[in-house]
This record gives C-alpha cells, sequence and structure tokens, in this order.
C-alpha cells in the first residue's frame, strides 16, 4: 500500500469533503493501485489553474482510499474509428456510481 499525495482545487475539495464527488480524474503520470491512499492536499490557485506561480497550500487535506482505477491506455474500444469520432465531437464524460 502507498501513500499518494496530491493538490487539489478548492471548489474539487470542497466537492469530495462533501460526498458529492466520489471520483478523481487525473493524468497517469504516477503508479497508483487499489488499496492505496490518495492524500488530497487543497490548494488555493490565485489566477486560474494555469498559474502554479501563485498557488498556496490551504493546511486542509483529505485522505481517501483507492479503490478501482482505469488506466484508458488499456481501453482498447477508444481506438475503434466511431469512438475516435464521438469523442472528437462530443468529448467524454466520466460517471460515479453510487448505491440507490
Amino acid at each position: 500500500m502507498a501513500e499518494i499525495r496530491k493538490k487539489i482545487n478548492r471548489e474539487y475539495f470542497e466537492m469530495i469533503s462533501s460526498g458529492q464527488k466520489t471520483f478523481e480524474y487525473r493524468v497517469n503520470d504516477f503508479e497508483c493501485n487499489p488499496g492505496d491512499v490518495l492524500v488530497l492536499e487543497e490548494y488555493d490557485y490565485e489566477n486560474g489553474f494555469d498559474n502554479t506561480v501563485n498557488r498556496h497550500p490551504t493546511g486542509r487535506v483529505i485522505r481517501k482510499k483507492v479503490g478501482y482505477v482505469a488506466k484508458t491506455m488499456d481501453f482498447d474500444w477508444l481506438n475503434r474509428s466511431d469512438v475516435k469520432k464521438a469523442l472528437e465531437e462530443n468529448g467524454a464524460q466520466i460517471i460515479s456510481l453510487l448505491d440507490e
């Protein structure tokens, strides 16, 4: 089990904290497996996400155990021409599944 620390914007931190957001969408540039612990550190971004110079930690942290990890490079169906066309036209959505 690994502990992985990542920065997160205040807006998304609040949604995870309240239970409204039950997933995390990240670039696959680090190892993450079921059972690991994702430590999300809240940051204020002063002029938007593109400004990494003026970002400041708020001191708030959420720890979440990692469940299922889907890595899109493993999705062979993304290479189908009909899927590529649909993605170009519509983008994609990530759907969180909750108990009723």
